[in-house]
């Protein structure tokens, strides 16, 4: 019979039960979630495989009109093309989960309290990879499609390639649905200890330094309107990061007292 707790006696998660694991465990646990998120990404993809069919010659549409004709240079092409959206659709759309199984994969060496606190960040994190991938259909891509078209034209006759498009296309959306996760993920790494808002601000200017060359680099044109277009909402969500990170400090602060 199990002994009775005494009258008092603090919960068992609120000790720290972080226990040694052997390597071969740790590495059996990678494996099992990198399983995991395997199968989330390709159980997503296959369920996307037709409405990524049906979307991309509207998608083309959109974004190139009547402008460019998309071609496929060889039997396999389009098929590609239309595996690639289904990829890159369940890698956003899975975000959450993928996010949920890193963090599991860390918490062995994190306090019992701040393990559950990565449940209120599922919801959030796939809301804004929603937002992201919103912000590029509406403002980025439409102004990159139309500077590589006019830089394009100025000197050759555009002919592009399904896969080699679509593939632009899509990296853009999951670049900003990865961008935007930038809230979370800074929240989590504050969480364990990794980050503070006193170091985020310390270093704030060469932060926002590389932000701007990240927007330099990737803007096709050489804008400097696309520049801070590709480098504004980086810069936004980095500064809610901070200001969140300080709101939720004070809290962490009062429950590790309470």
């Amino acid at each position: 019979m199990l002994a009775e707790r005494p009258v008092g006696a603090r919960e068992p998660d609120a000790e720290w039960d972080q226990k040694e694991m052997p390597f071969t465990e740790h590495l059996r646990e990678l494996r099992n979630r990198l399983a995991i998120c395997v199968a989330t990404v390709l159980g997503l993809a296959v369920l996307l495989l037709w409405p990524a069919q049906q979307a991309i010659r509207p998608l083309t549409r959109l974004y190139f009109g009547d402008k460019v004709v998309l071609h496929a240079f060889g039997p396999t092409d389009a098929v590609w093309a239309i595996f690639k959206f289904a990829i890159y659709g369940a890698i956003v759309l899975g975000l959450p989960m993928l996010l949920y199984q890193i963090w599991m994969f860390v918490v062995p060496a994190v306090h019992p309290k701040t393990r559950r606190a990565v449940y209120s960040y599922i919801a959030p994190s796939f809301g804004l990879a929603l937002a992201g991938v919103a912000f590029a259909h509406v403002f980025v891509i439409p102004r990159v499609v139309s500077a590589l078209i006019g830089i394009t034209s100025s000197i050759a006759d555009p002919t592009f390639g399904i896969e080699s498009t679509i593939n632009f296309v899509l990296l853009l959306f999951l670049a900003f649905a990865l961008v935007f996760q930038t809230p979370v993920v800074m929240l989590l790494l504050a969480r364990i200890g990794l980050v503070n808002s006193t170091m985020l601000r310390t270093y704030r200017r060469y932060i926002i330094f590389g932000m701007l060359v990240t927007g330099g680099v990737l803007a096709p044109d050489g804008n400097p309107a696309t520049m801070m277009l590709i480098a504004t909402p980086m810069y936004v969500l980095f500064e809610a990061a901070i200001w969140l990170i300080v709101f939720m400090e004070g809290r962490w602060k009062r429950e590790a007292e309470a």
